[in-house]
């Protein structure tokens, strides 16, 4: 590998997260190269000191300005959630099968997959990163047989990191429930993490090499949907929702203690409702 490669990450899929994680990667020294499915986005890119390539992954195959160049990297992280779609398990994986085959033929040594807890179940109960059961949404059960993917190749070495519910900056939830009526689950424990915290477990999985690794990652606090939406809205000046009531929520707490010890990591937001008056 040259000194080149070795200073250099590659981001699949700078969206909401991964264009700032770009940005922010840039100004920690590494030389980026990002991607985006649609030409007119590369300019941003290129803006932020970010090398832009168009990249765009079907069941088909790989469609790209230069997908060999964009690889030519040593870490490679991987970014875009599973489409929206009945066949989502199938089409994912063959989405990550053409992905994994120009892994192969590049010079990545290292891969971070960006997955979801939607791989856990509702089990009313703490989830840890040994948990074995099968997910209930087609998108949990996508990013679960994508992740056995990566992380059984051996051409590569591949860490996983599961984060809970994004929030931040122009995703904040003050509008996600306001004004709905007889919403469900509201005695269920929330899960949720800022961008910057996703931004900064990222940096430090790479920072301190913690490559080969399952790891949840998810804010401290676990408030109610009821308390959490309805301070949301009303924070925001908008009409608070209602809860149905409802005997029995089903829910899960994602249990992030590995990755804090793991990486020596504090949250910097690690209760949801605080974050909430602070606007960020």
């Amino acid at each position: 590998m040259s000194k080149a490669q070795t200073n250099t990450i590659s981001i699949l899929g700078c969206g909401w997260l991964g264009l700032p994680l770009a940005i922010h990667l840039v100004k920690e020294g590494y030389a980026v190269k990002g991607s985006v499915t649609s030409e007119d986005k590369m300019e941003e890119l290129a803006q932020q000191q970010i090398q832009p390539y168009q990249v765009m992954i079907t069941e088909a195959g790989i469609e790209s300005n230069d997908i060999a160049g964009f690889l030519e990297s040593e870490i490679l992280i991987i970014n875009f959630p599973p489409s929206r779609r009945e066949d989502v398990v199938l089409y994912h994986q063959a989405q990550m099968a053409h992905l994994v085959k120009a892994i192969e033929k590049s010079p990545v040594q290292k891969v971070l997959f960006i997955s979801s807890t939607s791989v856990y179940p509702d089990v009313n109960g703490e989830v840890f990163e040994h948990e074995t059961a099968t997910p209930a949404k087609g998108s949990g059960k996508a990013l679960l047989a994508v992740e056995k993917m990566l992380r059984t190749n051996i051409r590569f070495m591949t860490t996983v990191v599961r984060f809970a519910g994004l929030i931040g900056y122009d995703r904040m939830p003050g509008r996600f429930l306001a004004g709905k009526k007889n919403v469900e689950n509201g005695d269920a424990p929330i899960n949720v993490i800022h961008q910057d915290d996703c931004i900064g477990i990222i940096t430090g999985i790479i920072r301190q090499q913690a490559w080969g690794d399952v790891f949840n990652a998810c804010s401290d606090e676990h408030p109610t949907r009821r308390e959490y939406y309805t301070q949301a809205a009303a924070i925001a000046g908008l009409e608070l929702p209602t809860f149905a009531a409802t005997a029995d929520p089903h829910f899960k707490i994602i249990n992030a203690d590995k990755i804090k010890q793991r990486l020596n990591y504090s949250f910097k937001y690690p209760d949801p409702v605080k974050l909430l008056h602070t606007g960020i």
